[in-house]
């Protein structure tokens, strides 16, 4: 199916959102998934969910099985969850792996870099080689990926520009946060939610503070809408920022550590950026976060949130409560993604207006999507 995306690129004054088909149609959700998220640098998971070597996480991205690995180096990697001989799936639970990866239909192995290592009884009982068989070129498929703010970014297509080239000026923009480290919080700074929406529908919501005073009226008693600044990065990224970042503080007045050697931009600043198509930033001064929305279906998201500190050592009341405050800040966002979703299905809808002065940061989004549809169905005409 093709949508006319011409009235999307237009100025923003002048534009219209995405179609309808964009958010409610299997085929377009199908041509999405190749144009956007497997053509592109798409985040997968974090690096804290495979904390030591050999841990090993099964992941399935938008139908396509995956394995998330740390191998015996340290390295974290993504293979194809696929044995090489039928095509049976390695591993179907979160696990360590003591020796290597063997496939429990045939027992082929694999070491955790990816080489096939053993094939017993290939070449007939007791024969675990065979001269027609070449190991060298049969180990597991690698996936393209790359670490950046703990976010483990996988580009299935293989196609995409190095990862730092694509994102060049958000890694500038964001390099005093570089040397530092991330910490993930653990199992209490890890939040999951189950959304009835389109993938997208949670990005265009995230990019923008317009609903704030309506949607999050207790964030908004403290950092208000005026207090709020678009950021607007045509065809690389897009998001918010706020100049009045409260930290949380406790019973005690304790608060988290921050991180080392920021600029008096970040002691009242914090921005919230997303990076196309499907990763949610966010950076304080005292802690951040990273949100994977991972898409289900045309229909169906699930967001996985990771919170992270400077230090590991950090209160565990006031880590706890810092988890239930963005999970009450996130959770009032469900109601109106779920609910432009279904507003999605009115055939009078032509993708609606943006205002000049407040959506600019979504409509950076929606151009985006635009374009990548666009050159993704030149391409397809061209061959």
């Amino acid at each position: 199916m093709s949508t006319d995306l011409s009235n999307v690129i237009r100025p923003i004054a002048e534009a219209q959102g995405l179609p309808n088909a964009h958010y409610v149609d299997p085929d377009v959700f199908n041509e999405e998934k190749s144009a956007l998220l497997f053509g592109t640098w798409a985040g997968l998971a974090v690096a804290a969910d495979v904390p030591e070597p050999g841990d090993a996480k099964p992941i399935t991205f938008l139908g396509l099985p995956l394995l998330l690995l740390r191998d015996r180096d340290g390295i974290v990697r993504v293979f194809q969850n696929t044995c090489r001989h039928r095509g049976m799936i390695l591993v179907e639970e979160p696990r360590k792996i003591e020796g290597a990866i063997r496939c429990p239909y045939h027992s082929w192995c694999y070491s955790t870099k990816g080489d096939l290592v053993a094939t017993p009884h290939v070449g007939g009982p007791g024969m675990n080689t065979h001269d027609k068989l070449d190991k060298a070129t049969l180990g597991l498929i690698e996936i393209r990926s790359h670490i950046w703010r703990d976010v483990v970014f996988v580009n299935v297509s293989g196609t995409a520009a190095p990862f730092e080239e694509v994102h060049a000026d958000l890694i500038a923009r964001w390099s005093e946060f570089g040397a530092a480290p991330m910490v993930h919080g653990g199992a209490d700074s890890t939040i999951t939610l189950e959304v009835q929406t389109n993938w997208k529908l949670a990005v265009e919501n995230y990019c923008e503070s317009y609903h704030l005073p309506w949607v999050h009226p207790g964030l908004n008693s403290y950092s208000r809408l005026e207090d709020h600044y678009n950021i607007e990065e045509p065809g690389r990224y897009s998001g918010q920022g706020t100049l009045v970042y409260r930290q949380l503080t406790g019973a005690k007045g304790e608060t988290f550590p921050d991180f080392p050697a920021l600029s008096e931009k970040w002691d009242e600043g914090a921005e919230y950026i997303t990076v196309y198509p499907n990763v949610l930033l966010g950076a304080q001064r005292d802690h951040a976060f990273a949100i994977i929305l991972d898409p289900r279906d045309v229909d169906r998201t699930v967001e996985h949130i990771h919170l992270y500190y400077a230090s590991e050592h950090t209160d565990d009341a006031l880590r706890a409560a810092n988890t239930a405050q963005w999970k009450t800040v996130f959770e009032e966002d469900i109601f109106v993604v779920e609910g432009m979703q279904r507003g999605r299905h009115g055939p009078g809808f032509d993708g609606g207006r943006f205002s000049p002065a407040m959506d600019g940061p979504t409509h950076c989004f929606h151009a985006w999507v635009a374009d990548q549809m666009t050159a993704a169905r030149q391409r397809l005409a061209a061959e």
